[in-house]
C-alpha cells in the first residue's frame, strides 16, 4: 500500500468510525424521555437495557464468521441500512418488555456493524505498521458526541429526532462503508477458520478481556446513566440532560485522539494506568456531595479515563493472531459487552434502592482491577506468543 493510498485508508476509516454512532448517541440522549414516556422506574428500566447486551454477546461470535467470508466493509454497509430501524423500534416501544426485545434486535445491528469497524482498523494496523486505532475510537466518541448533542438540540417528538439524525447517517455510511479501501486477506467467499478449543485461545486473551470489561462497566455507565443523572440532580429536567452524555462522549472523543500519540510516547501499560486513574477521580466527584459543576467535570474526567482503554484492547487482542483476529476481537469484545450487561442494572437496583451516586460506587472495584490488568497490554515478542497459543 502506497503512502497516499495508506493516508486515504486511515482518514476513510476515521470517518466510517465517526458515522456509525451518530445515531446511537440520538438514543442515549433520548433515554430520558423514553423512560418519562413509559413511566420506567430505575430497576424496570435497568432490565430493559439488558435487551441490548444479551443480543450483542451472542452475535458478535457469528459476526466475526460472517466477516470472513463478505469482509468487514460489506457487513458494515448492511449495518448502516439495518440502524435507522432498529434504533426506532426501541425509541417507539411502549412497554417495558416491548424496549428490552426491541433493544435485542439493535444489539445484533450494533454487533455486526462493531465487529467490521474493529477488524478493518486492526487489519489496517497490521497492514500498514501504523497506530490508528485510539484515534479511529476517538472519532467514534466524537460521532456519540455529536449524533447526543444534535439530538438535545432538536425540537421535536422523539421519533422524529432519532430519524433526522440516522437517517442521513446511514446514507453517508453505506457511501463511505462501500469506497473503503479493500486490505489483504478481505477476500469474499473465503472460509473461515476452524473453531478452537478452549485451551488453544492465547492466554494474554483472557487477561485482555477481563481489563477492557474492567473499563467498559464505567463506559456502559455512563453511556445509560449519565443524562438520567444530569436530569435528577437539576430537579427531573429531562430536555437538556443529554448534554452530559455529550461532555462524556467529547472528552472520551478528545482522549482518544491523543491516545496514539500518548501510546508511543510512554507505552500501552502507562497510558491505560493514566487513564483508569483518571476515571477513578471522575467518579468520586459524580459519588461525593459537591456542586454540580463537580458533575459536569466527573463527566469529563470519567470520559477521559474510560477513552483508551477498549482501543487499546482491540490492538492488543489483533496483534496476538493473524488468521484468528476476527475471532480474538469478537471474543474480547464479548467479555467485554459484559460489562454492559453488569453494570448499568447493578447500577439501577442500586440506585433503586439507594441512590445513583450509590450505584456508581459499584464501578470503583472494577477500575481499581482494571489498573492492575493494564499489564496485559505490554507487547508481546513472537517467542511468547508461540508458547501461549500451543
Amino acid at each position: 500500500m502506497t503512502v497516499l493510498n495508506q493516508r486515504r485508508a486511515t482518514l476513510m476509516t476515521m470517518a466510517v468510525f465517526a458515522i456509525q454512532p451518530l445515531a446511537f448517541g440520538a438514543w442515549l440522549a433520548l433515554l430520558p424521555q423514553v423512560q418519562a414516556g413509559l413511566d420506567l422506574s430505575k430497576s424496570e428500566l435497568a432490565i430493559a437495557l439488558l435487551g441490548m447486551p444479551l443480543a450483542l454477546i451472542p452475535s458478535l461470535q457469528i459476526a466475526s464468521r460472517v466477516i470472513q467470508r463478505v469482509g468487514p466493509r460489506r457487513l458494515l454497509a448492511a449495518g448502516f441500512v439495518a440502524q435507522p430501524l432498529s434504533l426506532y423500534l426501541p425509541v417507539a416501544a411502549g412497554s417495558q418488555w416491548h424496549l428490552f426485545w426491541m433493544l435485542a434486535i439493535a444489539g445484533i445491528v450494533v454487533a455486526c456493524m462493531q465487529v467490521s469497524l474493529n477488524v478493518y482498523a486492526g487489519r489496517l494496523e497490521k497492514q500498514t505498521d501504523a497506530t490508528v486505532m485510539s484515534r479511529c475510537h476517538g472519532f467514534w466518541a466524537l460521532g456519540l458526541m455529536v449524533g447526543s448533542f444534535l439530538a438535545t438540540l432538536l425540537v421535536a417528538d422523539k421519533t422524529t429526532v432519532l430519524m433526522m439524525i440516522a437517517a442521513p447517517a446511514a446514507g453517508l455510511g453505506v457511501w463511505v462503508a462501500v469506497l473503503l479501501p479493500k486490505l489483504a486477506g478481505e477476500g469474499a467467499g473465503i472460509a473461515a477458520p476452524p473453531r478452537r478449543k478452549l485451551s488453544q485461545i492465547p492466554k494474554a486473551l483472557f487477561a485482555l478481556s477481563l481489563f477492557a470489561t474492567a473499563i467498559s462497566m464505567a463506559e456502559g455507565a455512563m453511556s445509560d446513566w449519565a443524562a438520567i443523572y444530569l436530569a435528577e440532580r437539576t430537579g427531573g429536567v429531562v430536555q437538556n440532560a443529554g448534554i452530559a452524555v455529550s461532555i462524556y462522549a467529547g472528552f472520551m472523543a478528545a482522549g482518544r485522539l491523543m491516545g496514539d500519540a500518548f501510546k508511543i510516547r510512554i507505552g500501552a501499560v502507562a497510558l491505560a494506568r493514566l487513564t483508569v486513574g483518571l476515571a477513578i477521580a471522575g467518579l468520586a466527584l459524580l459519588i461525593l456531595p459537591l456542586p454540580i459543576w463537580a458533575a459536569y467535570l466527573g463527566f469529563a474526567l470519567v470520559g477521559l479515563g474510560a477513552s483508551v482503554g477498549f482501543p487499546l484492547g482491540v490492538s492488543a487482542a489483533a496483534a496476538l493472531d493473524d488468521r484468528y483476529e476476527g475471532s480474538n476481537i469478537a471474543i474480547m469484545s464479548a467479555v467485554a459487552i459484559s460489562g454492559f450487561l453488569i453494570g448499568p442494572p447493578l447500577i439501577g437496583f442500586l440506585s433503586e434502592q439507594f441512590s445513583l451516586r450509590v450505584g456508581f460506587c459499584a464501578l470503583l472495584p472494577g477500575l481499581i482491577a482494571g489498573f492492575w490488568l493494564a499489564g496485559a497490554l505490554k507487547p508481546r515478542t513472537v517467542a511468547e506468543s508461540r508458547v501461549d497459543s500451543a
